[in-house]
């Protein structure tokens, strides 16, 4: 579909996911200044007060870019809510969301109309992520605005479906936007799903080897070092299934071959579930795409590569298309 304003300034039709610890202003920034769209999760802003510098801090250097650069202004930011019963600080959040107007909330464990309601009354846009054709359906009957369908291969909490059955149900009755997830790193993924009928990829791994990102440099290494037969789902870290980083399991003593299952129902998403390893300081996610993030080095950088990759890729389909 036609993206609507400000999301049809984009320089390429990407999303840069929020990172659990790594995603903060700077990454952000760089990510909106390279032309593509930032994220970062609120609950990253600790303690609550520091929500609001950083979305002061945010709109203050990307408006600064733009009366600097007025013919390559920045793309638009996205702020992740998690809207689990877990999270106490969520009214307080949306609140300082409110009053910076953020453009996008991308929402995740839970769609909950009264989110999607006020969102919508700033002026916003919400994209609910979701694992199944039947959960995506429940977030556009509370009123979210999108969908991020979380493939098979995602960071983090990831669903087991194909993106190519995920993608086509969701476009047998859905219309609107959709970033899909899952193993994308490379330019030629993005155009891929564009293909499969997404209005963006999301990409999250790929941005934890760069410089801007707040992550150990052992994990950004890890990354480097790291290809999808070194990714590990499991929900013992968190009680929600999961990819995660083989190195940094075997780091935490444990047998990435042998692992207990955890207890759904005792979900704890900063401090390690049922494990005394933490997720995601101790035990690092990761998507199976990383194969192709071979170097930690600047957003702007690794902007300019997939870009480059993009329009490779795109021409020479059409090449082949003739």
């Amino acid at each position: 579909m036609a993206l609507p304003a400000p999301f049809d300034r984009l320089r390429l039709p990407i999303i840069g996911s929020p990172l659990f610890i790594v995603s903060g202003p700077e990454l952000v920034i760089a990510q909106c200044k390279a032309g593509i769209i930032g994220s970062f999760p609120a609950l990253n802003a600790r303690p609550s007060g520091v929500l609001d510098e950083w979305l002061h801090q945010i709109t203050e250097e990307l408006a600064a870019h733009n009366r600097d650069n007025p013919d390559r202004p920045a793309a638009p930011y996205a702020v992740n809510q998690i809207v689990h019963r877990s999270n106490d600080r969520l009214d307080e959040d949306m609140e300082v969301c409110a009053k910076w107007q953020v453009p996008m909330v991308i929402t995740s464990l839970g769609a909950r109309e009264e989110v999607f309601s006020a969102v919508t009354k700033w002026g916003g846009i919400s994209l609910h992520d979701v694992i199944n054709d039947r959960f995506a359906r429940k977030a556009i009957e509370k009123g979210a605005d999108g969908l991020i369908p979380v493939a098979a291969g995602a960071g983090g909490h990831a669903g087991t479906q194909s993106p190519f059955a995920l993608m086509q149900e969701i476009r047998t009755w859905f219309d609107g936007l959709v970033a899909l997830s899952g193993s994308i790193a490379h330019g030629r993924s993005v155009l891929a799903a564009q293909a499969m009928g997404a209005d963006f990829g999301y990409i999250g791994s790929a941005w934890i080897a760069t410089k801007e990102a707040n992550a150990d440099e052992a994990y950004k290494q890890e990354i480097v070092d790291s290809s999808a037969g070194d990714i590990v789902y499991t929900n013992l870290f968190t009680g929600v299934h999961g990819n995660y980083l083989r190195g940094s399991i075997e780091k935490a003593g444990l047998d990435p071959e042998n692992l207990p299952t955890s207890d759904p129902s005792k979900m704890n998403f900063g401090s390690g579930g049922n494990s005394k390893a933490k997720a995601w300081k101790d035990i690092w996610g990761s998507g199976q795409g990383v194969g192709t993030v071979t170097a930690v080095e600047s957003v702007a950088d690794r902007v300019d590569r997939i870009e480059a990759e993009y329009i490779a890729a795109k021409n020479d389909l059409l090449e082949k298309l003739g």
